[in-house]
Parts: structure tokens; sequence; C-alpha cells
């Protein structure tokens, strides 16, 4: 029997207000390379729309894509306009070597807090930078030992999933560094 889960993620697409400032930020600021660009002009949704879609590689052959619309109207309709929740956002797994070289251009570019900051969750270490549009990009780096703290969490995710929707919130992460480890 042929696997039934795809292969890898092909793109995520978001909205730009302006695809040239994200153009500068995925690919001169963070090192992705602008693959392809694609004008089109197609009936979507009712209406015939204009649009920009341009896709910045990953290195395993996935993007990140972005459209910006030449009508205002499609602009206001379908805009990058996202919830102000640092949990709506993309996590793009790396490795120590490239989390290193991301957070140096990071900052190299003048980014500081609140724009970046960084999250050590003891099953990886994230690396958070918004974009212009105020989308988050998290940059994860899994721990060395991730493939054991996964395997305990596969087999207890049915149950603490149930555990946590009965009403008991109590935290699980007993891999997060405590605050005296962090310090140190």
């Amino acid at each position: 029997m042929a696997n039934s889960l795809p292969s890898r993620l092909h793109h995520t697409a978001y909205v730009s207000k302006d695809l040239e400032k994200t153009r500068a930020f995925y690919e001169d600021v963070l090192g992705f390379p602008l693959v392809a660009t694609w004008c089109e002009q197609e009936e979507l949704f009712g209406k015939e729309r204009t649009y920009c879609h341009c896709f910045f590689g990953l290195a395993d052959g996935s993007a990140l894509a972005f459209f910006q619309f030449a009508n205002d109207d499609d602009q206001a309709e379908f805009g990058p306009e996202l919830a102000s929740s640092p949990f709506r956002h993309i996590a793009l797994n790396v490795d120590a070597e490239t989390q290193a070289e991301l957070e140096r251009r990071i900052a190299d570019a003048g980014i500081e807090p609140p724009g970046t900051y960084v999250l050590e969750h003891g099953y990886c270490r994230s690396v958070y930078v918004v974009d212009p549009d105020g989308m988050i990009c998290e940059f994860c780096c899994d721990a060395p030992h991730a493939e054991q703290i996964n395997a305990i969490r596969a087999k207890d995710a049915h149950s603490e999933l149930k555990r946590w929707l009965a009403g008991d919130h109590t935290p699980n992460n007993d891999v997060r560094p405590s605050e005296l480890e962090k310090a140190s």
C-alpha cells in the first residue's frame, strides 16, 4: 500500500500589501530565493481578478507564496490583515547552523524585539520574526533528543487531549528548560 500522506509541503500562500517589501524581507534579509513570479488574470469567486503570485523557495523544494491584487477592492477583500495573534504563524524546520545564520541576518537587518524573539520550548528552540505584513515566521530547531520526546508524545497524544478537554489543564511539557537552566 502506498503512503497516503503528502510527501512534503508544496507551498503555503498569503496575501501581501507590498510585494517588493515582501521580496526584500524574504529574499534579501532571510535569504529565501524568489523562484517564480506568476502574473495572472482569471475568474475567481464570481469575478475576474488580476494578481501577482510570488514563490520563495525552501531547501526541500517547497515554497512560501504571496499574492498581491491589482484591484484595490480585491486587495481589500483578500488582504493580508491577519488576526494579531502570535498563534497564527508559519513554522519552518531548520538545523542549528541555519537558525544561527537566520538570527544573524535578522539582526543585521536591524529587526529587534518585538519584531523578533526566541522561545526555548525544550523539544525545540524557536526563533520568531515578524514580516512586513505582520505575519510571524518561526524557525524551529529540534532538540538533539527530539525523536525520544516525539515518541513519548505520540504514545499519549490522545489521552493528553482527552485530559485537556475534560478540564485538566496541567502542563505536560517536562522538557522545557527551567529559568535556572535558561540563565546558565
